[in-house]
């Protein structure tokens, strides 16, 4: 089993316990905060468990159905990931505005901050592994599900801060306040995984950075005379790169086959964490005006 994928596994079997233990304090003790903190972790645990099928499917060979395989999953699996984070920060919003409009009190703070304590420490932990596994391998999916998470942690802590506070100066207003806090910052951190993922569904080329770099690989061969129609695309964590290189007229077959080689070697050591289908068309003579 790909590492990938155990790390979503792992992921949903973390969130199914912080569900557990989040939702029936934040029943117990009445916070918004608390509550709101347990409705992402079930969020959570439904998006791992999304992440695995998508996983799953994208490793699937391409057939004569999906040619190119089923990539494309990974920034869907991005893309709902974010949705569902952007839906529950708005029902959080909601919810902490009608606390605080309506008044809110909070019962066994001393249970609530234990919970909150080891919520902290099991994410903690999670999140350094996720970010291993990102950084490994690269992977969209599990850099989103490694975002969520240290979100979460991030969340956790201020809701560990205010129970705190509440339990020091009895300012439950506090409670329904970072409940808001916390509902912007989901918010917040949701866009770029649905901007990112969309962009991806729709072929968007890469980064400039990465961009100059292939070009400068092109610029590099002597034994060719011009390239144009550079284009490139990530779908998931493949990246396909194609380009049209000139060679004299003169130029054999063989030698211009044996440049194409070195050049897609080239492409293929640039981006060492995914897999690359660089294409190189040999053309005897510049076609880029037709």
């Amino acid at each position: 089993m790909r590492i990938e994928k155990k790390a979503t596994l792992i992921s949903s079997s973390v969130a199914l316990v912080l569900v557990t233990l989040k939702l029936t304090v934040g029943i117990i003790s009445g916070s918004v905060a608390v509550l709101a903190s347990a409705i992402d972790s079930l969020l959570d645990l439904v998006v791992s468990a999304f992440n695995y099928f998508a996983l799953h499917n994208s490793d699937k060979e391409p057939d004569e159905k999906f040619n190119f395989g089923r990539r494309k999953l990974e920034p869907l699996a991005a893309v709902i990931e974010g949705t569902i984070i952007s839906m529950s920060a708005l029902f959080i919003l909601y919810e902490a505005i009608s606390k605080m409009v309506q008044g809110s009190t909070i019962a066994h703070l001393d249970i609530s901050m234990v919970v909150m304590g080891i919520s902290i420490l099991i994410t903690a932990g999670l999140v350094i592994f996720l970010k291993y596994v990102a950084k490994r391998t690269g992977n969209m999916v599990i850099k989103a599900d490694a975002l969520h998470y240290q979100t979460d942690l991030l969340s956790n802590g201020a809701v560990l801060v205010s129970l705190a506070v509440i339990a020091l100066t009895d300012y439950t207003f506090i409670d329904p306040l970072l409940g808001i806090g916390i509902s912007i910052y989901m918010l917040y951190s949701a866009f770029p995984l649905i901007r990112e993922g969309i962009m991806m569904l729709l072929d968007a080329a890469l980064d400039p950075h990465s961009v100059t770099k292939i070009a400068e690989i092109l610029d590099k061969e002597q034994n060719i005379n011009s390239y144009h129609d550079l284009r490139t695309r990530q779908s998931g964590s493949d990246i396909y790169i194609s380009a049209h290189v000139v060679f004299n007229v003169s130029t054999s077959l063989f030698d211009a086959h044996k440049v194409g080689d070195r050049i897609e070697s080239a492409l293929i050591k640039l981006f060492p964490d995914n897999m690359v289908h660089p294409l190189i068309h040999l053309d005897p003579y510049d076609d880029s005006q037709k």
